[in-house]
């Protein structure tokens, strides 16, 4: 699937990264937290993740 130059990642492990380049292959992602009341990035998830 082609890039989608609008959300970087850098996952390579995912089954939705980009081959050779630090992009996503999505349209769009879900990201959520695992936290109740999120204050650092460490908090947030790409709901969107699959394990390739």
């Amino acid at each position: 699937m082609p890039k989608n130059p609008s959300i970087k990642c850098s996952i390579k492990p995912c089954k939705h990264h980009s081959s050779g380049e630090d992009y996503c292959t999505l349209q769009e992602i879900q990201v959520g937290t695992h936290e109740a009341n999120p204050k650092k990035i460490e908090c947030t998830d790409c709901e969107s993740f699959v394990l390739s």
